[in-house]
This record gives C-alpha cells, structure tokens and sequence, in this order.
C-alpha cells in the first residue's frame, strides 16, 4: 500500500509504502538524492510511522545514485532514537547498485545498534528474506495475549 511519495526537482524520490503481507515499511530510494533530500525522507518515515507500531523497515537503495548521506551523525542521534521510540527494530538496508556499498557498509561492524538490528544486504531478496524472519522471532518471544 503507497503511503506517500517524495519527489525532488531532479526527478529523485522517496518512496514509502507499507506491505500488510510481510508487516514492514520500504522506503524506496530513485535517482540522485542530495543529503537534504536524504534528510527529508527520513523524516518523513519517522512522521509515517507514527501510530503504525511497525517494528520492520526495508531501506531500498538499489536504484540510488551518488551518494546517500555523506555523515551518519543525523541518523545516529536524531533519526534513530525517535525510530526506536517509535517501536522500529530491525532495518534491512540495501545498498545501491551502482556502487555495491555507501557509508553504512563502511561505518557499522556489528549488525547490532542498541534494541535495533541493522543488517547491510546486497539483494532485495535476501533483505526481505532477513526481515520475514525477524517478524517470526518477534512473533515467537511477543507474550500471549490474555484470555
């Protein structure tokens, strides 16, 4: 289901939509997004996943040129603990075509960043793959419902 999408000038854009069938948000990033555009679309997760209680994000950057976010100091202390707040808890990230890697590849060791999980993929398919099984484990662990 299309929730919104962010169109730049330039014919860029961000794409947010939200799949009922595996329980996650993609954002879908086309063309070359400047870091402001970068930042926008970000924000506007955060603005979309209000209320939604979506634990799940699929960041889409195959169709992405140039670079993404030239710093991740934005994401580490703005965006991502207000997507945590927000009940967010496993991101698959993946990398853009072109290139095969952006600053995440370079800037993150662990998989792990506090309650979030951060996985990096070169395929879509093995990213959604990842994500369908996180929302099994977080079926498994969630605590029965009282009777």
């Amino acid at each position: 289901m299309l929730i919104n999408s962010l169109p730049d000038s330039d014919g860029s854009r961000c794409t947010l939509t939200f799949d009922a069938e595996n329980n996650w948000l993609r954002a879908t990033w086309r063309g070359y997004v400047d870091p402001l555009e970068a930042m926008r679309g970000a924000q506007n997760y955060l603005d979309q996943a209000q209320g939604m209680s979506c634990p799940l994000l699929l960041n889409d950057n195959v169709a992405l040129q140039g670079p993404w976010f030239d710093t991740l100091e934005w994401l580490e202390q703005a965006w991502l603990p207000q997507a945590e707040r927000l009940g967010l808890r496993c991101i698959a990230h993946v990398v853009q075509q072109d290139t095969g890697a952006d600053i995440l590849t370079r800037s993150f060791l662990s998989p792990m960043i506090g309650p979030l999980q951060l996985q990096v993929f070169h395929q879509v398919e093995d990213a959604e793959e990842w994500l369908r099984n996180c929302w099994q484990q977080q079926q498994a662990t969630a605590e029965p419902a009282p009777q």
